[in-house]
């Protein structure tokens, strides 16, 4: 084969694959993932948390625009470590976790914020409400990836804390969300 040929070949091969899209890797929820909210009443903080929520996560860091993030949140399972007030956060007057046993957030729009940070813009969908809320977050690769962020809820947008609680002296209406989910590959 003369040499302008195998050129000509392997220049063409490396151009097809500089060529190929890239693909987002896909994730699931690993061990050691939490999803918390953090509040105010009468001016003290209390934190509580969502246990047993589930997340999939398709993602490239280089490409996010094409990513995709759903998270599933089992209201009944919410706690703030205080039987009084997990009684009532599952309730009628907060998540009413028997009407609506789940809320899910779903991203499909990505932006990268600069080095590994980024904005997730999705909607969450909460007592039968679905509002935008942005997801600001890091990304830490490795062969277990870790997606670290925060956003702000308005709570009473979505009905959370009416009646009575819907006093924004007594619990601010906005509720501070972290997360820390630990992926594997799906």
């Amino acid at each position: 084969m003369p040499h302008k040929t195998l050129h000509a070949l392997t220049l063409g091969a490396a151009l097809a694959l500089a060529a190929a899209p890239a693909f987002a890797a896909n994730y699931v929820q690993a061990k050691g993932s939490t999803l918390t909210f953090t509040g105010q009443y009468q001016g003290e903080a209390f934190n509580g948390r969502f246990p047993g929520f589930a997340t999939v996560f398709s993602f490239d860091p280089a490409k996010p625009a094409g990513s995709r993030l759903t998270v599933v949140i089992p209201l009944a399972s919410a706690t703030a470590g205080n039987p009084d007030y997990d009684g009532e956060l599952r309730g009628s007057a907060f998540f009413d976790s028997k009407k609506f046993p789940q809320a899910r957030y779903t991203a499909t729009t990505f932006r990268s914020l600069g080095g590994n940070k980024y904005a997730a813009d999705g909607t969450l969908s909460l007592r039968g409400v679905s509002k935008p809320v942005t997801l600001t977050f890091t990304w830490t690769a490795g062969a277990q990836p870790v997606l670290a962020g925060t956003a702000v809820v308005k709570r009473l947008d979505f009905g959370v804390g009416g009646g009575e609680w819907a006093d924004t002296g007594v619990i601010p209406n906005e509720i501070r969300i972290a997360t820390k989910v630990v992926f594997q590959p799906k």
